[in-house]
C-alpha cells in the first residue's frame, strides 16, 4: 500500500494553518482535552483501576466482582466505597489504586457533612449537585458525550448537505428548482415545536435527538456546496470530461467535489460549536436526554435553580466557554488557510 502524499496545494494550507499560531495551539489543546475524556472512566471512576487482594491481582474497572469476593456477604457488585469494603481492601497485605478522581457521573456521595448540593471541598474538587453527585465528573463525562454529539451530528450534516448541494448545483434547471423550494418549505419548519412534540411523545435519548437535529442541520450547508457546484459545472474540464464520456458521478466525486469542500471544511469548526451548543441548550430546557445522562446543560440548569451554589454555574460556564472560544479559533485558522489570497510570507 502506498503511502499517502499530500498534494502541493494541501501542503500549502497545513502550513498556512500552523502559521497561525492561535488556531494551531487550539487544535491541541481541544485535542488534548478530548483525547483525555475519551479515557474518562480511567480518570474518574468509583472503581478502582487495580486491586490485589489476597495475593490476587484483579481489575474491578473490567470486572465485576460481588461483595462476596471481598469477604462481604451480598451477591451484588462490590460498593467500593462502603467503609467495610474499602477497609477489606487497605488491609495489610492487599493494596488499592483509584482513579485521580474516585467518582464516577452517577455514584452519589452518601457520606456528604452539608446538604446537597456541597461546595467543592478535597473529597469533591468542584462540589456536588443536587443528587450528591461529583460534578467534576459529570464535567468530564459530559464534556465527551457532549463532543462526540457534535461530532456525529456534524457529520451526518456534512455529508446530507454536501449531497443535496452536489444534486442541486450539478444538474440545476427543474431538479434544482424542485429541491430548493423543497428546502425552502423545509427549513421554514419550527425545529423547536417538533423537539417538544417528540419529547412529549418519546422518552428523549440520544438517538432521537441526533435523528432529529440531522433532520435540519444540513440545510445551511447545501447552500454553499451548490454554489460552488453552480459555479464549477461549466468549466471548460467539466465540458472537457462530459464530451469524453466520463459518468455525471465521477465528474461530481472526482472534479467537482474537491473544490466544493473548501467551504464545507471551512465551516467545520463553527458547525461543531454550534451542534456542540444545541445538546447543552436542549438539555437545559428538558428537552434532551435523560437525567441519568452526564449533561453540561443539566449542571446549568441545576445551577438556574440553585443560585447559591455557584460552583455549578461557573464551571460549567467555564468549561462552554473554553470550548467555544478553541473551536472558533481552529475555525479562524482553518479560513485563513483555505484563503487562495493568503501568503506564506505576509
Amino acid at each position: 500500500m502506498r503511502p499517502w502524499n499530500p498534494s502541493p496545494l494541501t501542503q500549502r494550507r497545513w502550513r498556512l494553518f500552523k502559521k497561525h499560531r492561535r488556531g494551531y495551539v487550539s487544535l491541541w489543546i481541544f485535542g488534548i482535552l478530548f483525547g483525555f475524556s475519551l479515557f474518562a472512566e480511567v480518570l474518574s471512576n468509583d472503581r478502582p483501576l487495580i486491586v490485589r487482594y489476597q495475593g490476587t491481582w484483579l481489575f474491578p474497572l473490567f470486572v465485576t466482582y460481588p461483595e462476596t469476593r471481598f469477604g462481604g456477604f451480598l451477591e451484588t457488585e462490590a460498593d467500593y466505597r462502603d467503609p467495610f469494603i474499602l477497609g477489606q481492601l487497605q488491609s495489610a497485605g492487599n493494596r488499592v489504586i483509584f482513579p485521580l478522581n474516585p467518582h464516577s457521573y452517577r455514584s452519589i456521595n452518601t457520606q456528604l457533612s452539608r446538604p446537597s448540593p456541597a461546595p467543592p471541598s478535597r473529597e469533591n474538587l468542584l462540589g456536588t449537585d443536587d443528587r450528591g453527585r461529583d460534578v467534576l465528573a459529570r464535567l468530564i463525562y459530559g464534556f465527551r458525550l457532549s463532543v462526540l454529539f457534535a461530532l456525529a451530528l456534524t457529520a451526518i450534516g456534512v455529508v446530507l448537505g454536501t449531497l443535496a448541494g452536489a444534486i442541486q448545483g450539478y444538474f440545476g434547471g427543474r431538479v434544482d428548482l424542485s429541491l430548493q423550494r423543497f428546502i425552502e418549505v423545509w427549513g421554514s419548519m419550527p425545529e423547536l415545536y417538533l423537539l417538544i412534540i417528540f419529547a412529549s411523545m418519546f422518552t428523549p435519548t440520544l438517538g432521537l435527538l441526533l435523528v432529529l437535529l440531522s433532520l435540519f442541520g444540513w440545510i445551511g450547508l447545501s447552500d454553499y456546496v451548490r454554489a460552488e457546484f453552480l459555479r464549477s459545472r461549466n468549466m471548460v474540464y467539466v465540458k472537457a470530461a462530459q464530451a469524453m464520456g466520463v459518468s455525471d458521478l465521477a465528474i461530481m466525486g472526482r472534479h467537482l467535489l474537491p473544490n466544493a469542500l473548501t467551504p464545507v471544511i471551512t465551516f467545520l469548526p463553527f458547525r461543531i460549536s454550534e451542534a456542540f451548543m444545541a445538546l447543552t441548550s436542549l438539555d437545559f430546557l428538558g428537552l434532551g436526554v435523560p437525567p441519568t445522562t452526564p449533561s453540561l446543560g443539566e449542571l446549568l440548569r441545576q445551577g438556574k435553580e440553585n443560585i447559591d451554589a455557584w460552583w455549578l454555574s461557573l464551571s460549567t460556564f467555564v468549561v462552554l466557554v473554553v470550548v467555544l472560544l478553541l473551536l472558533n479559533f481552529i475555525g479562524e485558522a482553518l479560513r485563513d488557510a483555505m484563503d487562495p489570497r493568503q501568503e506564506l510570507g505576509s
